[in-house]
């Protein structure tokens, strides 16, 4: 483990993909379809396809009702998932030392839309307007009151890279001895304004979507949450390190070069003391956008060389979780690390792969492993250039 690695004492995903790692694992070594066609979100009424979170969700204490959203329910659940975790990980620390940072790129602005949509049509509605569930710091909020903890807390919003970047920041925290155990990950559901904002920019797919196909023609929008429980000790899972650029190409399409995606990926090798031939496989932020995939695939050539990682994207699973991406990517390499087995997400099959990615050597049903996958990069890549990149390692490398 390199000097500066930390250790995931815990974590918990939930998605469209279900709730625990063996239904993770067995969904991303499919071509199933995971994604439901809902009429409802697109003001216009077109159909979209969208990966939304199936499993019952907590009831909220009347306590945090000033912060209620879906966004805190997911929180919850995945808080109560490793409570047993948790408590044995934080006993005898001082709540003082016990921090939190959570990434999120709507928060709750989904608990007020009915009233918005109401009054912006002069409508009377039962439906309240309660600003401060909205508010960008609402889940991390309501998670620090809900655990009684009374060390740092904040949210990190950066669009698509936000999750990531707060589990960067969370592992700064342990490293500047500011917190002895920081809760860290992303929460982002399901949302009319983002559905719609993409809409606009013509980025949806009217179809699953196709990382890296010939055919590629835009995202699907999923929604998910996950937290990882860091602390200085080595666990199965240590997070290495990782890396951070903002290039600010534009305000939404990615440099067409990579080069802030290259950047924060070098970054992440630099501040883990790693050398490109030490990562087995890359998760790619692959949004099956036609930009987004070509400038990734010209990043990863950039920093990757000769050396061939295994690649794939999840997100023709998951769909984009957006502010959250970062955390159920982060949780899939905690999946794949953990397990004794070896076995990688599959590149999706169901569409043929783009010509202009054949020297890229994506995972295929067929792939064969030598040994165990023993580092791991994440990418996350969002809007004006505001990238992260992590390495994870298990306990074997």
């Amino acid at each position: 483990m390199s000097a500066q690695a930390v250790g995931v004492a815990a974590w918990q995903a939930l998605s469209n993909l279900g709730d625990n790692a063996a239904a993770m694992r067995a969904a991303l070594q499919s071509d199933a379809n995971h994604f439901s066609l809902n009429h409802t979100w697109l003001t216009a009424g077109r159909p979209t396809w969208l990966g939304q979170i199936q499993a019952a969700l907590p009831e909220i204490p009347h306590e945090l009702s000033d912060v209620a959203s879906r966004n805190v329910a997911v929180a919850l659940a995945l808080v109560e998932a490793m409570r047993a975790d948790l408590q044995q990980t934080i006993a005898g620390i001082p709540a003082q030392r016990l921090g939190i940072v959570i990434g999120t790129s709507t928060s709750g602005l989904s608990a007020n839309e009915a009233a918005l949509f109401a009054h912006t049509r002069g409508e009377d509605s039962s439906a309240e307007l309660v600003y401060s569930r909205q508010q960008m710091n609402a889940t991390s909020v309501a998670l620090q009151r809900y655990l009684g903890w009374r060390g740092p807390c904040f949210t990190v919003s950066t669009a698509c890279s936000s999750a990531a970047k707060a589990i960067l920041a969370g592992q700064r925290l342990l490293q500047a001895d500011v917190c002895d155990v920081v809760l860290v990950g992303g929460i982002d559901t399901l949302c009319s304004l983002t559905f719609n904002g993409f809409d606009c920019l013509e980025s949806l797919s009217s179809e699953r979507c196709r990382p890296f196909a010939a055919d590629r023609d835009g995202i699907n929008i999923g929604e998910a949450g996950a937290l990882l429980l860091l602390h200085r000790q080595q666990e199965n899972v240590n997070l290495c390190g990782g890396g951070e650029s903002a290039d600010a190409w534009h305000i939404s399409a990615p440099h067409p070069q990579g080069t802030g995606a290259a950047q924060a990926m070098q970054r992440a090798l630099s501040n883990s003391g790693l050398q490109a031939a030490d990562i087995d496989y890359v998760n790619l932020h692959g949004t099956a956008t036609p930009q987004n995939d070509a400038m990734e695939a010209l990043a990863v050539r950039q920093v990757f060389g000769t050396h061939r990682p295994w690649l794939s994207s999840t997100k023709h699973h998951t769909g984009h979780c957006l502010g959250a991406a970062g955390a159920i990517e982060a949780a899939i390499a905690c999946a794949i690390l953990e397990d004794a087995a070896t076995w990688l997400p599959w590149q999706q099959g169901f569409a043929a792969t783009d010509s202009a990615f054949a020297d890229l050597r994506f995972v295929r049903p067929d792939s064969e492993f030598t040994g165990r996958i023993k580092r791991i990069m994440s990418n996350s890549f969002a809007f004006a250039g505001s990238n992260a990149s992590l390495i994870f390692e298990s306990k074997h490398a």
